[in-house]
């Protein structure tokens, strides 16, 4: 039996003054799976995944649809956009500062996210907190939620903009080059955890990064966009040893080693 996808894009199109950014772009996202969005810098894919979360620039013309279970969410007014934002849709940026306070504890901005989302008491709210953190793997979590971000490694805020994400129990997950600012070992442990993470909470993934050597470490589908058009989609293993566009092809070819990106 085939599942649903938990987001659907369809001939999703955006236009800024006389410039087209994204031209009929359409993928699904099912629960459990990575679904990977590559392209070099200035494809589209970030992008996509903005304009999803309503994130795009205010004087975009967005047409095409956008779906969330049965929800449309292409002309959606701000307030309900709002809603779902870091609920129903997390958002995990390439920067783990963007999305923490450098004022705050980590145990503020935990609990204050969830007791506004989730309406939850402060006691509540700080148990859900150390449970999120013991899930991403912080160590000491107790110890943790007293912290202030730069007390933190870059891989462990990562860990900690991660549970962020989650703390709502999100549909969608959308990882915006989760691992470009860290260095090669970190990286390979937060992709380890995403991929858990999906596995483990079932949730519909959208894994977006420049780099294919990332995404045939852990995504199950990819699609590969060019000049805000999809040029090719298929499962991992096809596009990493079959690429049937020569712009895929290219990408691959520029990796270190894309013999072993291929899985050889």
């Amino acid at each position: 039996m085939t599942t649903s996808p938990a987001l659907q894009i369809e001939d999703l199109s955006l236009r800024i003054g006389s410039r087209q950014i994204l031209d009929g772009v359409s993928l699904a996202a099912p629960p459990g799976e990575v679904t990977g969005l590559a392209g070099e810098s200035g494809s589209g894919k970030t992008m996509t995944g903005m304009t999803v979360i309503g994130l795009q620039p205010p004087s975009a013309r967005v047409t095409g649809s956008i779906r969330l279970g049965d929800r449309e969410l292409v002309g959606l007014p701000e307030k309900e956009l709002n809603r779902l934002r870091g609920n129903e849709i997390a958002v995990v940026f390439q920067d783990p500062t963007a999305s923490l306070h450098p004022m705050l504890s980590i145990g503020s901005q935990l609990t204050d996210h969830m007791r506004y989302h989730l309406d939850l008491s402060r006691s509540d709210a700080r148990a859900r907190a150390l449970e999120l953190l013991e899930q991403v793997q912080v160590p000491e979590p107790a110890n943790a939620l007293k912290r202030y971000p730069h007390q933190f490694s870059g891989g462990q805020l990562q860990r900690i903009a991660i549970a962020s994400a989650l703390a709502c129990e999100p549909r969608v997950l959308i990882a915006d080059e989760p691992t470009t600012a860290l260095d090669v070992t970190v990286q390979a442990s937060i992709l380890r955890l995403l991929r858990g993470l999906c596995d483990d909470l079932g949730l519909a993934m959208i894994l977006i990064t420049h780099d294919l050597g990332v995404m045939s470490a852990v995504a199950d589908t990819i699609t590969v966009m060019r000049a805000g058009q999809v040029v090719e989609h298929g499962p991992r293993a096809d596009v990493i040893q079959r690429p049937q566009h020569d712009y895929t092809r290219s990408l691959i070819d520029a990796l270190p080693d894309h013999q072993e990106a291929a899985g050889e």
